[in-house]
C-alpha cells in the first residue's frame, strides 16, 4: 500500500556571544526516485534570509544561504511530504554467477567512487579485525553475503547513543563495540566495499514502529546503506535495525560516506562557542495535498521551538532508562 509521510525538521544553533555571519548548507530535501516521491517541501530560516538551491553531482539537493548581521541563534525548519510505494519483494538470494556479473557491470558503469576508501569508510587495523569473525569474503552470492552482513553488524555492535560523535573515524565504534547509524553504515560501507561491492552512504529518516523493535531512535536523522546488485539495481540495507530498507525509509541525500551528506554544514564568523538541537518527527499522512496547497511558514517560532525542548528532554529520558 502506498503511504505519505510528513517531515518535520527542526535545527536551532544557539551561540553564546553574537556572531556576525553565518554560512550554512542544508541537504534536507529528500529525493524523488524508485518509489519515493517528494510531493511537497519547505523551508524557513531565521532570521529571516533569502535561501538557494543547487544539485550537486549525486542529485543530491542542496540548499544554502547566508546570515550576514549579528545573530545568537539560527533555527531551521525543513517540512515535507512523501509518497512512499512498497518495494518488490527481494528474493533470498541470486546465482552464485552474480559475483560475475557484479564485476561486469561495475566495470562497465561509473562506480569508481562506491567502491573506494572515502573519509569516514576507509579500511584499517580495528576493520580488518572482523573480517573473521564476521566472514568478510566472497561467498555464496552478493545478496546474501550483504543480507547476513547485515545481521552480523546488528548483533555485533550495541546500539548507543552519542557514543560516538559526529566526526569519529569507525575504529571507535569498532573497538568499543558500540556506536549509532552513522558507524554501523560506515562500517558496513567499507566492509562491502572490501569484497568489491559498489556501497554508498544514505541519509535520510525512517518512520519508526514499535512491534519491529527499531533500535534507532525517534526525533532523529537515519543512515543506512545501497549495495548495487546485478539484476536488482540499489537495494537498502539497514544495520543499525537490521532490516532490508523500503518504505519506511526515506531518502534524502546518497553520497561516499557522512562527509557528503550531512543535514547541515556551514560556519560562522565570531569567537563563539555554539550548541546545536535537532528535532525531527516522522509521522504518517492519509493522503497528498491539494496541488494548490502550500504549507505557511510556522507562526509561532516559540513554541516550535518548545517543542523542540521536549522532544530532547523526553528523548535523554529515554536515553538513560536505556543504560
Amino acid at each position: 500500500m502506498t503511504m505519505f509521510y510528513s517531515i518535520r525538521h527542526l535545527t536551532r544553533f544557539r551561540y553564546k556571544t553574537p556572531v556576525s555571519e553565518s554560512l550554512m548548507e542544508l541537504r534536507m530535501h529528500p529525493r524523488t526516485e524508485g518509489g519515493q516521491r517528494c510531493l511537497t517541501f519547505q523551508l524557513f530560516v531565521e532570521p529571516r534570509t533569502r535561501v538557494y538551491e543547487y544539485r550537486d553531482y549525486l542529485g543530491n539537493s542542496v540548499h544554502h544561504f547566508d546570515v550576514p548581521g549579528h545573530h545568537r541563534e539560527l533555527k531551521i525548519v525543513a517540512e515535507a511530504l512523501v509518497e512512499s510505494e512498497p518495494m518488490a519483494e527481494l528474493p533470498n538470494g541470486l546465482e552464485p554467477s552474480a559475483w560475475d556479473d557484479l564485476d561486469a557491470q561495475a566495470a562497465a558503469g561509473d562506480y569508481r567512487e562506491m567502491l573506494m576508501p572515502s573519509q569516514f569508510a576507509s579500511p584499517s587495523e580495528a576493520l580488518f579485525s572482523l573480517i573473521e569473525p564476521l566472514g568478510i569474503r566472497r561467498r555464496d552470492d552478493p545478496l546474501r553475503f550483504l543480507r547476513e552482513l547485515n545481521s552480523a553488524i546488528y548483533d555485533w555492535f550495541e546500539y548507543v547513543p552519542k557514543a560516538t560523535r559526529v566526526d569519529s573515524p569507525i575504529d571507535h565504534a569498532i573497538e568499543a563495540r558500540k556506536g549509532v547509524c552513522q558507524d554501523f553504515a560506515h562500517i558496513m560501507t567499507a566492509l562491502a566495499r572490501h569484497v568489491r561491492i559498489p556501497c554508498r552512504y544514505v541519509s535520510g529518516y525512517v518512520y519508526p514502529r514499535s512491534e519491529y523493535h527499531d533500535r534507532s531512535p525517534e526525533g532523529a536523522t537515519h543512515a543506512w546503506v545501497e549495495a548495487l546488485l546485478p539484476g536488482l539495481g540499489w537495494v537498502g540495507f539497514d544495520p543499525t535495525n537490521n532490516l532490508i530498507a523500503a518504505e519506511r525509509h526515506i531518502r534524502t541525500a546518497i553520497g561516499r560516506d557522512y562527509a557528503d551528506v550531512p543535514p547541515t554544514k556551514g560556519i560562522f564568523k565570531g569567537d563563539s562557542l555554539s550548541q546545536l538541537t535537532v528535532s525531527v518527527r516522522v509521522a504518517p499522512s492519509d493522503a497528498p495535498p491539494p496541488l494548490e496547497e502550500v504549507p505557511a511558514p510556522p507562526e509561532d517560532w516559540q513554541a516550535a521551538i518548545a517543542a523542540a525542548d521536549e522532544a530532547d528532554r523526553v528523548l535523554q529520558q529515554q536515553q538513560q532508562q536505556q543504560q
